[in-house]
């Protein structure tokens, strides 16, 4: 089922009368701006329902706005007394594009920000806010007089090493499908950050005052990454398995060519869907384009299988899951899937389980035409399959969690 969120209604206590509060967005002749998101958020950050994601960041004190980094400005940059930076992107949902790309930008702040001591934060903040001496400090200290400088630095400065951040993305109202961004949160765990999506709806008063009303809509589990410190002069080497003089070298061409493979497709690929995640070219011999089931339960492999001479497309999940059951939902219902899929996708059984699948047989890549064909079909078989099945597991997600609660 669609969730949908209802305007607020203010009652006139004991007078019969009520009035409808109108959004922000829909008010006068303008609409609502990322930038005045930004400042309501600067200027009122308890609007903010931080203790509902991650309570170690509560009573976030804002800094600045448009944080420079070389990955770009940073929205909102707060800090906790105790030194827990605070990273808020703020985002109207209009642009779908901008739905599948603010994870990965907000991600690149934080990655930016992990290579940052609290000398190079300091510095970055006084040019921002015009200010010398230790700005950030300053400002903590109006909230928390008795910081002591030397544990808040230190603190700081190893949490920006350990990158333990909290990262908030915040939207006007986040429609239908958003969630699916968070799913870009499971190929991104080198650093140690809590990550939550909030809905700000924002209303106007008769009296022209705001009413907010904020709602957490998703939230990570804290990711963690495993800190090795050496002593000095020492270095840490991956152990391999198998020593150098074994290592296969027919194997690493195979590899090196797959990953060739993948990367010449991916050329080719044009989704509609402008929330599906796009992996990176693969060293092996498929692709896994994950769907919105919890806990990456539920995907699509592209695959391509050189000894049959055949590439393709079916649908994944794991054993006894949410996706599992959302995948025998679209099996159930293959009358009407099937025809949406363009009739040649077929329902057969995989490993002693139902799935759906596409494939196709090709005479040698080496031909460009050849190749170009196949990449061509491939590509246009991952977008339907994509704009067909997607939606369908999301729908059936949700109506398994309903049933759970």
């Amino acid at each position: 089922m669609t969730r949908q969120q209802s305007r607020p209604i203010l009652f006139a206590v004991g007078k019969g009368t009520s009035i409808q509060l109108r959004p922000l967005s829909k008010q006068g002749a303008t609409e609502l701006s990322e930038a005045q998101i930004q400042a309501i958020v600067q200027e009122n950050p308890s609007c903010l329902p931080i203790a509902e994601i991650d309570p170690i960041f509560s009573g976030p004190i804002p800094v600045c706005t448009e944080l420079n980094t070389s990955a770009g400005p940073i929205d909102n940059f707060m800090i906790t007394p105790t030194g827990l930076p605070i990273l808020v992107e703020c985002k109207l949902w209009r642009n779908p594009e901008a739905r599948r790309e603010v994870v990965g930008q907000i991600l690149d702040y934080a990655k930016e920000l992990s290579r940052w001591s609290s000398s190079d934060l300091q510095r970055e903040v006084s040019r921002r806010l015009k200010r010398s001496g230790n700005p950030i400090l300053d400002i903590v200290r109006t909230t928390n007089p008795t910081i002591d400088e030397v544990q808040f630095n230190d603190a700081l400065t190893v949490n920006l090493r350990r990158g333990r951040f909290l990262l908030l993305i915040v939207g006007d109202g986040i429609r239908e499908g958003v969630e699916a961004i968070a799913e870009y949160i499971q190929r991104h765990a080198s650093l140690h950050f809590s990550l939550g999506l909030i809905e700000l709806p924002i209303y106007v008063m008769p009296n022209d005052d705001y009413l907010v009303t904020p709602r957490v809509l998703a939230r990570t589990m804290v990711i963690t990454r495993t800190v090795v410190i050496l002593p000095e002069g020492h270095v840490l080497q991956e152990n391999s398995e198998t020593p150098d003089a074994d290592i296969d070298p027919e194997r690493d061409r195979l590899q090196d060519e797959q990953q060739r493979f993948w990367s010449e497709f991916l050329s080719y690929l044009k989704l509609d869907d402008p929330e599906q995640q796009v992996p990176r070219p693969a060293r092996q011999g498929f692709l896994a384009f994950g769907l919105p089931a919890p806990a990456g339960s539920s995907w699509l492999t592209v695959y391509r299988d050189i000894q049959k001479n055949e590439v393709g497309i079916f649908l994944s999940s794991t054993r006894s899951t949410a996706g599992e059951h959302a995948v025998q939902v679209i099996v159930n219902d293959w009358d009407v899937v099937g025809p949406e899929l363009g009739g040649t996708a077929k329902l057969t059984d995989r490993k002693g389980r139902p799935t759906i699948i596409d494939s196709r047989k090709v005479d040698s890549l080496r031909s460009p035409d050849l190749r170009k064909e196949a990449f061509a079909w491939l590509a246009e078989r991952t977008n339907v399959f994509v704009s067909v099945i997607r939606p369908r597991i999301r729908s059936a997600v949700a109506d398994y969690q309903d049933q759970g609660d």
